[in-house]
């Protein structure tokens, strides 16, 4: 729903309130848990140019299609933002970016004009960082920074298919790769053992017979002077496992060398119900035993003691799926058994339209359910979701209301907080919802309707901030206790430590409003509402605070 103009107003007057609000800590004793984290997911090509040298590497031409060629975003852009606290600030404890590994060189057309492979999604190389992405270098700062700002990061990783053919690019040989059929997904086999779109080539990904080195990778490392190294970790890697040269354990170990080199948190698994389920729960025991081997080399970067993370991408996948995937013939996949710790959910860039209490109640019901000890990774936009919820940021407000607060954890899509507008005109398909990112609208302070951009960023910003001190915002038990205003609880419980907040929402305007808090907050207590920064003490079950707001998010600390 759209807010009230009163209300909207109020939302105005707090924007000069978010400096204020930015030096509350998160309180000691409270651990950061995937199932209540902040990823931020950003295109790395259209975030943030650090490094505007490498902007023409491999001699790619600017005879794209719209909004298809690379822009110059790169890993230098995201390290900026993350020592200039923009990522602290938004209350964000994960970054995922798209794959940085060396895309195809050439340019393709999938029927939406020339394409080249500014997303990361058409590998030619895993085992290098593609030039206009950056260096190694350029990672191991990035990886570092984060740790030390208390951020997560996340890999995109593809183990279904390669990148398009094109002249620069030769297709990987026929023992690696099938080029047919196309997809038609009416059961397991036809989701599987298919190319997703005509001209990629699909990994044999079932097969465990032995291959040989592509001729074209081998070439590419001799001219780089690699090549002996590389195949002697190959060998070794085959030695310890005892896998067969299969394709698919190559791309393991690949995938996991960059975890073991610098420390990446988890990964994000791209086209997941493309390939054989139990393929991902051998990549996570690689990719967990990479991690072990280096938390215990760089003991002082270690963010705590947690264990690798995994969370799917299964297209079409809903939250009321749980633990039961229809891939169509009879046959139903549970992922959460294949070594992933989340799913990404599809369900909410739709449920969002629904009133508050629908979406938190039913997602917490099957959370602390079915999926107990799981859980769902929540967006409203995303790079390839055709269907995004307010394209046109008409609701903004609502919009992080219900992301930042829908039980589960939360995946906030760059320009989500700064209401990045997802319709280009002249782009088609998925081309639209990735324009570069509008710092320039946040530095303006630009308008967007009734509102302006940084002040709808302030408003992500607290709610932001409240989950990441609070692990009962989204891994916490939901339960109603007014419908107006609309108030509700969040409890925690996990290793002897608790948490406990009150959220309050759509709060009348003009003047401070009283909100019940009792079977959470004893009388006496002191509380915080993390919206304002304004502490009250509970009375007779209630609390009211000195300063009127459109939302409340109490604790007790």
């Amino acid at each position: 729903m759209k807010l009230p103009v009163l209300a909207a107003s109020m939302l105005l007057a707090f924007g000069a309130m978010s400096s204020a609000t930015a030096q509350i800590k998160a309180p000691a004793g409270k651990p950061f848990v995937w199932e209540n984290a902040t990823v931020y997911f950003l295109l790395t090509d259209r975030f943030n140019n650090g490094n505007p040298a490498n902007d023409k590497a491999y001699g790619r031409k600017d005879d794209a299609a719209t909004m298809r060629g690379f822009m110059g975003g790169d890993i230098a852009g995201i390290t900026a933002k993350i020592k200039e606290g923009y990522f602290k600030d938004l209350g964000v404890n994960a970054i995922w970016f798209t794959p940085v590994v060396e895309q195809i060189h050439g340019s393709t057309d999938e029927g939406t004009g020339k394409s080249y492979g500014f997303h990361g999604y058409w590998a030619k190389d895993f085992t290098a960082l593609d030039a206009a992405f950056g260096t190694e270098a350029e990672l191991k700062e990035l990886v570092d920074t984060a740790h030390a700002n208390g951020i997560r990061i996340v890999f995109d990783v593809v183990m279904n298919h390669t990148g398009p053919v094109t002249k620069q690019d030769p297709v990987w040989p026929a023992s690696w790769v099938r080029t047919g059929p196309q997809c038609t997904y009416k059961d397991a086999r036809t989701t599987m053992d298919c190319t997703l779109v005509a001209n990629l080539p699909d990994f044999l990904t079932g097969s465990n017979a032995n291959v040989e080195l592509p001729p074209h990778l081998a070439a590419k490392w001799k001219k780089e002077g690699r090549y002996e190294r590389e195949v002697k970790e190959l060998d070794d890697f085959f030695k310890r496992t005892g896998y067969p040269r299969a394709p698919r354990y190559y791309l393991m170990k690949w995938h996991a060398d960059w975890v073991r080199k610098y420390g990446i948190d988890g990964f994000r698994a791209d086209t997941v119900k493309h390939t054989e389920p139990g393929l991902w729960k051998e990549l996570k025991q690689e990719a967990s035993l990479a991690f072990e081997d280096w938390k215990r080399a760089n003991p002082k970067q270690r963010l705590g003691d947690d264990k690798f993370w995994m969370v799917s991408e299964v297209y079409n996948y809903e939250i009321k799926h749980a633990r039961k995937f229809d891939l169509g013939g009879g046959d139903f996949v549970d992922y959460l058994d294949q070594g992933f710790d989340s799913m990404i959910s599809f369900s909410l860039r739709s449920d969002a339209r629904q009133p508050y209490e629908k979406i938190f109640s039913d997602y917490s019901k099957i959370l602390q359910g079915e999926m107990k000890g799981y859980s769902v990774l929540n967006y409203i936009s995303s790079h390839d979701d055709s269907s995004p919820f307010d394209p046109l940021r008409e609701r903004p407000f609502e919009s992080a209301n219900k992301l930042l607060l829908a039980p589960g954890a939360a995946q906030i899509y760059y320009g989500d907080e700064t209401a990045r507008i997802l319709r280009v005109e002249g782009a088609e398909g998925d081309a639209t919802l990735r324009s570069f990112m509008n710092w320039d609208e946040l530095k303006s302070n630009a308008e967007r309707g009734m509102h302006r951009v940084a002040d709808i960023r302030a408003h992500w910003a607290r709610l932001g901030r409240f989950r990441a001190a609070h692990p009962a915002v989204g891994a916490g038990v939901h339960q109603m206790i007014s419908h107006s205003p609309y108030t509700f609880k969040r409890t925690w419980e996990r290793n002897g430590v608790s948490d406990r907040v009150v959220v309050a929402l759509d709060l009348p305007g003009g003047q401070p409003a009283t909100i019940q808090v009792g079977g959470v907050f004893h009388d006496g207590a002191t509380v915080r509402d993390w919206y304002t920064g304004k502490t009250a003490v509970v009375k007779g079950g209630k609390v009211r605070f000195d300063t009127a707001a459109p939302v409340a998010l109490i604790a007790q600390d």
